[in-house]
């Protein structure tokens, strides 16, 4: 891992993450018993949204989402350079954290609702990212994404507790049901559009393309439990990968949306019983 590869995440990534995003919507709809849209209409949306009017309802609203973009980019760029995962996990913060005040910026109860949901959100993932970071860390003495898809065995092996939280964040940080609480693609919000109710036009354009940068990066995270020296690194996270993925929209189209307070204690409750064991084992262990 390298700079080159830092490239080619920034060249590849929006074009995967939209055909993702184009495969999810088609797959539900299969699931809801529909045709549903051609996989590249998540394609067709931005290119649309980039012929609108830029209408803003103040001039920091897209200064904002600038920093949310690069933000979240830098974050792909340094993690798939093989950098600190530690410094990859605050930067992505950091990135959340300028959407969250660029809905704040608007003054609009729903936009309100949805940046303070948004970090309920925040608030209740980090503290299992944080704790995946460290059990990467004991297992390998390093922070660095490079040497922790190296070794003899994945680290899912060592990390199994760590792993399952981990998914269950995911379904967090991937913003979909039962914790597709601060905005949604469906269109059952009673929030209307969560944080980006006031955005439009091509501000929304470059949200939406920022999504796709970060479920990338979400999946590249994911690689971090499967990553080994071995030739059979790669297919095994392409199995578990399709599973996981499967997994998601499944749980999406067959659970109702939870309240706030639900997600945020059954999320820390996990990490603070499940990781923190998994990690506590390692200590004694290893």
């Amino acid at each position: 891992m390298n700079i080159l590869t830092g490239i080619i995440y920034l060249i590849v990534a929006p074009f995967a993450g939209g055909l993702l995003a184009g495969i999810d919507r088609k797959i539900t709809a299969r699931m809801q018993g529909r045709q549903g849209p051609p996989i590249l209409q998540p394609f067709y949306d931005v290119a649309k949204l980039f012929t609108k009017q830029n209408a803003v309802v103040n001039a920091s609203q897209n200064v904002f989402i600038f920093f949310y973009l690069f933000f979240n980019v830098f974050t792909g760029f340094l993690f798939f350079s093989g950098q600190d995962v530690l410094l990859v996990t605050f930067a992505l913060t950091l990135s959340g954290i300028f959407l969250v005040l660029c809905a704040y910026t608007v003054n609009s109860p729903f936009s309100s609702m949805g940046a303070s949901r948004e970090l309920a959100q925040i608030m209740s993932y980090e503290p299992a990212v944080m704790l995946s970071a460290v059990g990467f860390y004991m297992v390998k003495d390093s922070f660095s994404v490079a040497e922790i898809v190296g070794g003899n065995l994945p680290n899912v092996i060592y990390l199994p507790g760590v792993f399952a939280v981990f998914l269950y964040i995911l379904t967090i940080k991937l913003r979909k049901s039962p914790f597709d609480i601060s905005t949604s693609h469906h269109a059952h919000q009673e929030i209307v559009k969560g944080v980006t109710t006031e955005i439009s036009g091509p501000s929304l354009g470059i949200i939406e393309i920022t999504h796709w940068y970060e479920t990338i990066l979400i999946w590249g995270f994911v690689y971090l439990f499967f990553g080994f020296d071995s030739v059979w690194s790669l297919p095994i996270f392409a199995v578990a990968f399709v599973i996981i993925f499967l997994m998601e929209i499944l749980i999406d189209n067959s659970s109702a949306r939870v309240k706030w307070q639900g997600m945020f204690k059954t999320s820390w409750f996990l990490t603070a019983t499940i990781a923190f064991l998994n990690l506590l084992v390692i200590s004694i262990f290893m």
